[in-house]
């Protein structure tokens, strides 16, 4: 599909464009770009007030020293012209309020059925290359619940970035570098020599203590016998961690896969300490920053409040981040001389960057709120204003079954598993309930409700909207054997026979797609399209229940076959939308609920 085709089904947009031709053509002294793009054309609060509501006049009328109903009355002088414009009326202080013709609204259903699945597609054409970066837990167990609720929303926002017309690449960064490592090692090493047959006892404290780790051990000791304990340490631990990992990340991407995420790109820390030709990827981050000024030696002030014991006064590599927005500068070498976090951190970033991303997404868990300035301030220095940043803290998700707390896994030893949760109610509950809170809220995930079937859990309601549509379908070819529900037949039905106000409100809703996934995209908010499709679901129940007290209202009317055609019509644009949504969230779309 080309972009003019995703902008020409975008109602707003097409009547962005024509608002500001005409302002354009009143020749408004002033007037400039800047202040065109302030103008918003979007659906009024109530619908009882029109189909359209233009800002124009509000947000240009001072800066152009005008009044703002006098110049709302211009526009709405022009505005009637247009094409499929029934009425317009300048409302309180100098709204615009637009309604549409029935015909108008036809014919844009008609552009639906036509698109299809690519309806929506492509809205924000020319998009960026843009990384997104989630999950990416340490390799040290089985996912988490916690970690569930970041891996569906980095993943769902790829979607809907995709969807949108950027360049999208799922990307996942193991932390093998770290302490944490060693400590899975040793983790290992201890049930390599059980499965040996040495009685280990109590898991040590400060040591993974879950039964994941038991298979790792025993193939370490089908592989290798007793030979690990004959080699020196630090070859037996170079081979622990190396098999470990290997293990963890084998276990994770299995749990992710549970989940349906699938990450493009697993990225190695490790391989930014790693030297080739005597040189690593920090070393080379660190000489660029130190050419650019961003690299220093100098003394960091004691921190506020009780001083740590291990805190140093001494003179060390900083990076000047204050320079950049952060609050403090950060320590980029450890005084034994290994990098800091936050070095690998900036070499990270310089890598992604490098690698051509106009764009950086990171999704991380709440706990890391105070890591948001300073990534920020790190992208501010190694891109200047040639790359973006941004970070998406996502809340603690609680877990309850019938309002009680549910209990630790015996499997992970201290916590449930994202295995668990996806087993027990199944991955659409799992991605659209994680969708259904802004992802900076708390989330309260109840097993019982979210597989319960009623209209009170919002993954049924919106299958079960989609799964209705479907039958429709299959019931009308059944009953009207020789109706034609091609897409070609369904896309040259009578749209103009659609005049009740259910079925037009149904049209309206399936219209603001294309505007609530450019929204969403842009302010990385995937959750909008969980909201967006509750609502679409709702209606299509709302004019449902009609039908049966109104038998006028049926979608099959068997005695007349045009207006048939023309709603099912209307319920194949439903089921496309519905199903697009589902994608990008991550849920299936089932053509019947059982």
């Amino acid at each position: 599909m080309t972009d003019t085709a995703a902008l020409q089904a975008s109602v707003f947009k097409n009547f962005d464009q024509q608002v500001k031709k005409h302002l354009q053509a009143l020749d408004l002294e002033g007037l400039t770009d800047q202040a065109l793009s302030r103008i918003a054309v979007e659906p009024p609060r109530d619908p009882a007030h029109g189909d359209l509501a233009v800002n124009a006049a509000m947000v240009l009328a001072k800066p152009l020293g005008l009044n703002p109903r006098e110049l709302a009355a211009k526009l709405a002088e022009r505005l009637e012209g247009e094409d499929g414009v029934q009425s317009v009326q300048v409302a309180g202080p100098g709204f615009i309020n637009l309604r549409l013709t029935n015909e108008w609204w036809g014919e844009h259903l008609r552009r639906i059925v036509r698109l299809g699945g690519d309806f929506g597609r492509n809205v924000i054409p020319g998009g960026k290359k843009v990384n997104v970066e989630y999950v990416s837990a340490n390799p040290t167990g089985p996912m988490h619940v916690g970690h569930c609720r970041g891996a569906v929303v980095g993943d769902s926002l790829a979607n809907l970035l995709a969807f949108a017309g950027f360049e999208v690449t799922k990307e996942y960064v193991i932390n093998d570098a770290g302490v944490q490592i060693g400590v899975l090692a040793r983790s290992v090493e201890l049930r390599y020599r059980e499965a040996l047959g040495e009685k280990i006892g109590e898991i040590p404290e400060g040591l993974y203590p879950g039964d994941y780790l038991v298979p790792v051990g025993k193939a370490l000791a089908d592989e290798f016998g007793d030979r690990l304990q004959q080699m020196d340490e630090a070859e037996r631990m170079a081979i622990l961690r190396d098999r470990s990992i290997e293990a963890m990340m084998a276990l994770i991407k299995e749990d992710l896969s549970l989940l349906n995420v699938h990450h493009d790109i697993f990225f190695s820390e490790r391989t930014l300490h790693e030297k080739r030709n005597g040189v690593s990827e920090i070393d080379r981050m660190l000489q660029e920053m130190r050419e650019a000024g961003y690299v220093f030696e100098g003394r960091l002030p004691p921190p506020k409040g009780e001083v740590p014991e291990d805190w140093e006064d001494r003179e060390q590599t900083l990076f000047r981040s204050t320079e950049v927005g952060d609050d403090m500068d950060r320590p980029l070498i450890k005084s034994d001389g290994s990098y800091t976090y936050f070095a690998a951190d900036v070499a990270y970033f310089r890598d992604k960057y490098v690698r051509g991303y106009d764009r950086m997404v990171y999704v991380l868990g709440a706990d890391h709120g105070g890591y948001v300035k300073r990534l920020k301030a790190v992208a501010r220095a190694v891109a200047g204003d040639k790359a973006e940043l941004d970070v998406l803290l996502t809340q603690l998700v609680k877990l309850y079954r019938d309002g009680e707390p549910v209990r630790m896994s015996k499997r992970a030893g201290d916590f449930v598993t994202l295995r668990d949760v996806v087993e027990e109610v199944g991955v659409d509950a799992v991605r659209f309930m994680m969708l259904y809170r802004k992802p900076e809220a708390p989330l309260d995930f109840d097993f019982a409700k979210v597989t319960e079937q009623s209209k009170d859990n919002p993954v049924f309601y919106v299958q079960y909207a989609h799964a209705r549509c479907c039958s429709v379908l299959r019931q009308a070819a059944s009953e009207i054997p020789r109706i034609d529900l091609s897409r070609d037949a369904l896309a040259a039905a009578g749209m103009a026979l659609l005049t009740d106000e259910g079925e037009l409100a149904l049209i309206r809703k399936m219209a603001e797609y294309p505007r609530i996934i450019e929204q969403a995209a842009l302010a990385d908010e995937p959750h909008r399209i969980a909201f967006y499709l509750h609502e679409l679901a709702s209606d299509l129940h709302s004019h449902w229940n009609r039908g049966k007290e109104m038998s006028e209202l049926r979608f099959i009317n068997p005695k007349n076959a045009n207006l048939t055609l023309a709603r099912m019509a209307l319920l194949h644009a439903l089921s496309e939308v519905l199903a697009s949504g589902l994608g990008i969230v991550g849920a299936s779309a089932p053509q019947e609920m059982r």
